[in-house]
């Protein structure tokens, strides 16, 4: 945006010179916005799918004993728990399985998040 008004500024207002000057700075400082917002979204990478899932904590809603549901990230998913948990309970995802998630109950799982 800033180049779209340099360029205006120099083919309409300036002398060539200042004009030149103005779009020189116009396009060093478009280059550079570019380069630091490149540099600085690269430090955050985006999970996604069934891997973004494991390691995540979700909350029992049928007691799992062992198939159950759980809520994770405001969706209820279908869980399997082979040690058990019941309503309430936290546990970690530890695997998925097509629509169904592998979990494990939480040593100090019981209670609001």
């Amino acid at each position: 945006m800033l180049l779209i008004g340099a360029i205006a500024l120099a083919v309409f207002v300036l002398p060539p010179a200042l004009g030149l000057a103005a779009v020189t700075l116009g396009i060093v400082v478009e280059l550079g916005e570019v380069a630091f917002w490149v540099r600085f979204l690269r430090r955050y990478r985006v999970a996604t799918g069934s891997e973004a899932l494991i390691g995540a904590t979700a909350e029992v809603i049928e007691a799992c004993d062992p198939r159950g549901r759980v809520r994770l990230r405001g969706e209820i998913w279908r869980a399997r728990c082979p040690g058990g948990a019941p309503v309430g309970r936290r546990v970690t995802v530890t695997g998925v399985h097509g629509l169904t998630l592998e979990v494990e109950a939480q040593e100090n799982g019981k209670g609001p998040r």
